[in-house]
């Protein structure tokens, strides 16, 4: 589109060319931001709002006088489309993009840099030039381990969020497979969805979205239904699913510092019973969100008496308690020793967290640790049968363990040891050799004389 004959442009002269040659993909079309393709995309798939965006680009002012290059860095770059993270005609461009594309754009400055423009590179008031290649999107990842990815279709209205305890009215469509198996619409308590049929993905993504938002949710087994399947909707064992989620409106449940300490204690009691619920049902994940909200409301309160900083430290220990319960069951062997050191902390000779704590360090083969947890636990209830054959478990394991560790080092030393051996064979013959090569020159010059004499 441009080349170094076109500089310099004025504004004008720069926008009526973009307008003949381009497209304007302002959604107001408001002649913000021309577009003008000069290579065709691979494929007709484009990014949606959120997601995970990988571009190259070179910025330019209308002069020709480049301001910025990622290529001249080598290393291109990578930001959440759409989400205000890097310039406006940025998201309004990359979203008209299709993977493998290269565009050039011309951006008005209240869609670039603005009135003020960027010290010692762009002047005040400057429209200018992006030369961008949409090398790879995907999806926005909502968790840590990549079980849930949102790809958003509409975007919500507002910054508000629910929150965990909040109210939502939702319409959802799953599919599994390509199949629907599910279609509804229904309201339920964010952190409870469980009790409505709807995976723990959908819940956990609840904090996520916006009213209005529409949105196409990707779960993993571990936030659809996991192991077990939904019989009922007819999917099978360790399956993922889609889901599309409309979040049609929300009420907000109190935060922390909206409510007094009184308030947190009583409610404290209602989400304990559904946590200990969910706990019975084994569904260890939805528990852990309720105990979670209990240590949020109450961990930085102190009370203004014995009394009610005693009934504080009860709740904070048993919600503590019960969050390492809860990762020891789903494996989480770093959260558990978070939670039961935070019981510690309160209450040195706590027997639960000492035991719990030692079998999350036995699972993860740390065997001195875990002796040294439940030998404290003997300390605190000699009588306590569990401890003391965990505490021939971490024995018998450190005594393999050493075992192995003589055998490791009994081959390695063995090895050296031949290694030496053959080395120093290898040695002597050399030196065997070099001998014998010279007594063979000696015997010979020794000879040589008297075989003269005989000629």
């Amino acid at each position: 589109m441009t080349t170094d004959q076109d500089f310099p442009m004025d504004p004008q002269s720069a926008a009526a060319m973009f307008a003949a040659k381009g497209i304007d993909v302002t959604p107001n079309k408001d002649q913000g931001v021309f577009k003008v393709i000069t290579r065709p995309a691979l494929d007709g798939e484009r990014p949606m709002i959120g997601d995970r965006v990988t571009v190259h680009y070179t910025g330019k002012l209308l002069t020709g006088k480049t301001f910025d290059c990622s290529r001249s860095r080598k290393e291109p770059v990578s930001f959440n489309v759409g989400k205000g993270q890097v310039l406006k005609a940025w998201d309004v461009g990359v979203l008209s993009m299709q993977r493998g594309e290269v565009c050039t754009f011309l951006c008005k400055p209240e869609y670039a840099y603005g009135a003020v423009g960027s010290p010692n590179r762009i002047p005040p008031n400057s429209s200018v030039l992006f030369e961008i290649e949409l090398i790879k999107f995907e999806g926005e990842m909502l968790t840590d381990d990549r079980g849930v990815m949102r790809r958003i279709k509409v975007k919500g209205e507002g910054f508000l969020n629910p929150n965990d305890g909040a109210s939502v009215s939702v319409h959802l469509e799953g599919s599994c497979g390509g199949r629907l198996f599910d279609c509804r619409d229904v309201s339920f308590v964010v952190g409870e969805g469980e009790d409505k049929c709807i995976p723990l993905g959908v819940d956990r993504a609840m904090d996520k979205m916006q009213k209005g938002e529409c949105c196409v949710l990707y779960l993993k087994p571990k936030y659809a239904f996991g192991s077990e399947g939904k019989p009922e909707y007819k999917i099978g064992p360790d399956k993922d699913i889609v889901y599309e989620v409309v979040l049609k409106d929300f009420k907000r449940a109190r935060e922390s510092w909206e409510m007094t300490l009184n308030e947190k204690l009583d409610l404290a009691a209602g989400v304990k019973h559904k946590g200990n619920q969910y706990v019975k049902a084994g569904r260890y994940c939805q528990a852990i969100i309720q105990y979670q909200r209990i240590v949020n409301w109450l961990e930085m309160e102190y009370g203004t008496g014995m009394e009610q900083r005693e009934k504080i430290q009860t709740v904070i220990l048993t919600a503590y308690l019960n969050l390492a319960l809860c990762f020891l069951r789903i494996k989480e062997f770093s959260q558990v020793v978070e939670s039961c050191n935070k019981v510690i902390e309160l209450e040195k000779s706590n027997e639960k967290a000492l035991y719990r704590r030692g079998e999350a360090r036995l699972l993860c083969n740390e065997f001195s640790l875990a002796l040294t947890d439940f030998q404290q636990v003997l300390q605190v209830n000699p009588s306590n049968r569990a401890a003391r054959a965990q505490i021939s478990v971490c024995q018998s394991k450190i005594k393999e363990y050493h075992e192995q560790d003589k055998k490791i080092y009994a081959n390695m030393f063995q090895k050296f040891a031949e290694r030496d051996a053959k080395v120093g064979r290898s040695k002597r013959r050399r030196e065997d050799s070099g001998r014998s090569s010279m007594n063979g020159e000696v015997t010979a010059k020794r000879r040589r004389p008297s075989q003269d004499c005989n000629l």
